[in-house]
């Protein structure tokens, strides 16, 4: 049995299809990523998982427990770390932590076993009020009152937007200790590059599942060739890669464009047209695609389907 199950999921808010058939499977002591910006339906899934929201279609199991009909026994075998800080602003860190332990029949005592390698972090600060800490502390605040339980699912909605690299880096540290205790970690985020962290990842735009795999697995499916291209005029070189032949997709990535383009098994060709369009200072190289390069091709091939 998986921990979650998704099948066939819609969801709409009035004109707009927020999920478009959403169907996924996560297993028992995972951590699983949902990846895509803002707006591609991450958060809808996990309020309606979470049992914060109905779905208009299809069907959600946690642990075996429906959504809809066992809400009650999910909200008391999972943890929910939503995108924004929800906690109470004028209470303290001491004072939060009690306050969910409370609310779960349970005490800081009986489970602090589970979050002191996390509490410890913030534990010199437990008088301080919630409002008044930064934003790595929020961070891991919120992640021991979702722990505080001994929850068997582990949600967290974009725990690591807004943080600075070395609270992402300490989160993520923390998240694989959590995973080795046997919870399954379901966490979305905007940030491509924490694929990398997942066991498995969901690639989601438009309310749409564009790819389920390991990373690994998705990088080695990309099936275009792929230039990093730069040129004395980049606004005009962006404009100029896109009308070539075979163009599959041309976007900025750092100094460079990446140039996606179909048989096209070598630069010249592309170097041929750039000089007839009077580039200068032209330089084309092959790279290997990462998970961006992956997230834009799959994108290109859900808009000409």
């Amino acid at each position: 049995m998986y921990s979650i199950e998704v099948k066939n999921i819609d969801k709409s808010y009035q004109k707009v299809q927020a999920l478009k058939d959403i169907s996924l499977n996560v297993n028992k002591g995972e951590i699983f990523g949902l990846i895509g910006p803002d707006g591609a339906g991450k958060t809808t899934l996990f309020r309606i998982l979470t049992t914060l929201l109905l779905k208009d279609s299809g069907s959600a199991t946690v642990e075996g427990f429906d959504v809809e009909k066992d809400y009650k026994a999910i909200r008391k075998i999972i943890g929910y770390m939503p995108g924004r800080f929800s906690l109470y602003q004028d209470l303290s860190v001491e004072e939060n932590l009690k306050f969910f332990a409370t609310v779960f029949d349970t005490t800081v005592e009986d489970n602090y076993e589970l979050i002191r390698d996390i509490y410890v972090q913030i534990e010199p600060f437990r008088k301080r009020r919630a409002g008044q800490l930064s934003g790595g502390m929020k961070q891991k605040l919120a992640l021991c009152c979702a722990l505080i339980h001994q929850p068997k699912v582990l949600f967290l909605d974009e725990p690591t937007t807004g943080v600075d690299p070395v609270s992402r880096h300490e989160f993520w540290e923390m998240l694989k200790k959590l995973k080795t205790k046997g919870i399954t970690i379901l966490v979305s985020t905007p940030y491509m590059d924490e694929a990398a962290l997942c066991d498995r990842i969901a690639l989601i735009q438009r309310g749409r599942i564009m790819r389920i795999d390991t990373l690994e697995n998705i990088v080695s499916a990309f099936t275009g060739h792929l230039y990093a291209v730069r040129s004395n005029d980049m606004s005009r070189l962006n404009f100029d890669l896109k009308e070539f032949e075979g163009i599959t997709s041309a976007y900025i990535f750092g100094e460079f464009i990446h140039a996606d383009v179909k048989n096209c098994p070598d630069g010249n060709k592309l170097l041929s047209y750039l000089e007839a369009r009077d580039h200068k200072d032209i330089k084309i190289f092959p790279v290997h695609p990462s998970i961006e390069d992956c997230f834009m091709e799959l994108m290109n091939k859900e808009e000409n389907k």
